[in-house]
């Protein structure tokens, strides 16, 4: 029997999508090389946007075609669902189910119901999507993540720690940090300096020592090897000085760093139920670039939000030029079932949505390609992620698209580029030959 699968979404479904893989294999179900291929589909997707959820509808099209060439195909549903997806899709998949559920899909895996102890068959042999936590306790009135994912909960740091060592054994070059809120991370690990006999200092009566995030980004930097470290997603009114101070000292850290503040208007903000002001984001930023002067912002934002007038849209304006992000995921306001935003009126147009975004998006692109002229000259270092015709193309330490001429295969390697062109995308360079 041959498996496809189908993800939608964020590296979290991706990292999920791993997972599902390494479930079907174990039940000695193979790869197919294309879905005409498959004895099961399985579509992992996300009921976050409405966009993706559409997505789902056209797969299941095609699904009526292929089962008249095959009777026997069976198709899977799983994922970030809310319940009025589940019900709609409910028809058209033989089988859905809850990610959280996966261990006890097919009956694979025995006497455990957290997933993350399952291994993934990873996709990428050089870079590694982690995910530390999941669930989210939030409640941001426009995201549907609390009900999909439920409530926080942390991966064991012990678990984590050793899933990267054994990558880094492996080769690995890259490592993700994955959760719906990272920042708020929270585990619990054996205290080496606790003593039943010797209960002298506080320090030795405390069986456990609590991890939080900044201390897990310090013990992954401690793991030997070469290779850098990556994060997503932070939420701002959990991002501690201590978080700060960790991401300056960590080398293999990357100087990257997405930090959504979706509107620049306190009113709206407090309508999102954010939970900070503009004045306490743009305070945060400031800290962040004093201790990483160099630091690459990205950003989250949400145009058409209930009620948003014009004016409220010119403060999200403001704030935008003026903290110059050098890359920004822009999405326009769509209602999902079971959000709180939901009972508010969507009164800002379609029409007006798609303008306020391209207003975004032209002012991005001016400041994006300002920020990117001025690494010409200089030489960066660059993860080689894929060859497109003659050209090679990878990441920067500094999270920015590199595209140069090599007839080299150097997917998966570091490489050395010098910096000949700047777009608003992305850089344009020449690789540093070896000696």
């Amino acid at each position: 029997m041959n498996y496809y699968i189908i993800t939608f979404g964020c590296q979290m479904n991706h990292s999920d999508s791993e997972r599902i893989a390494s479930v079907l294999e174990k039940a000695k179900y193979k790869k197919a090389p294309k879905i005409e291929g498959a004895d099961l589909i399985v579509v992992n997707m996300c009921s976050i946007r409405r966009s993706a959820v559409d997505k789902v509808h056209g797969v299941v099209a095609k699904f009526k075609k292929l089962q008249t060439k095959n009777y026997k195909l069976k198709t899977v549903l799983t994922g970030c669902i809310l319940k009025k997806d589940r019900k709609k899709f409910a028809e058209k998949f033989d089988l859905i189910f809850d990610i959280k559920d996966l261990p006890n899909w097919l009956k694979s895996l025995k006497n455990t119901k957290n997933y993350f102890k399952i291994k993934p068959k990873y996709q990428n042999k050089f870079s590694a999507c982690i995910p530390i936590m999941t669930g989210c306790n939030n409640f941001c009135s426009y995201c549907v993540v609390p009900y999909t994912r439920d409530r926080e909960f942390s991966r064991p740091a012990k678990d984590i720690l050793n899933e990267i060592r054994n990558l880094i054994k492996h080769g690995y070059k890259e490592v993700w940090l994955l959760g719906q809120n990272v920042n708020s991370y929270k585990s619990k690990i054996q205290n080496p300096n606790y003593s039943k006999s010797n209960l002298k200092s506080k320090c030795q009566n405390q069986k456990f020592k609590i991890i939080n995030f900044a201390k897990l980004l310090k013990m992954v930097n401690d793991i030997p090897g070469d290779f850098w470290i990556r994060f997503t997603s932070s939420h701002p009114k959990d991002f501690s000085a201590q978080l700060i101070n960790s991401m300056a000292k960590c080398e293999k850290n990357t100087p990257y760093l997405n930090l959504p503040f979706q509107s620049g208007d306190d009113k709206i903000l407090k309508k999102m139920n954010r939970n900070y002001t503009v004045k306490e984001y743009k305070k945060l930023i400031k800290k962040i670039r004093k201790k990483n002067p160099d630091i690459t912002l990205s950003t989250d934002i949400i145009v058409g939000f209930p009620g948003e007038t014009k004016k409220q849209f010119e403060n999200t304006v403001k704030l935008f030029k003026e903290i110059k992000f050098d890359m920004a995921y822009i999405s326009r306001y769509s209602p999902r079932p079971e959000t709180s935003a939901l009972k508010l009126k969507d009164n800002v147009s379609l029409r007006e949505k798609k303008k306020r975004k391209e207003i975004l998006n032209n002012i991005l692109k001016k400041i994006a390609l300002e920020k990117n002229k001025k690494y010409i000259g200089k030489i960066v270092n660059v993860l080689v992620e894929k060859q497109k015709n003659e050209f090679l193309i990878g990441k920067s330490r500094h999270y920015k698209t590199v595209k140069f001429e090599s007839n080299k295969n150097l997917i998966g390697k570091f490489v050395k580029v010098k910096i000949t062109d700047a777009l608003s995308w992305g850089l344009k360079g020449k690789l540093i030959q070896k000696k």
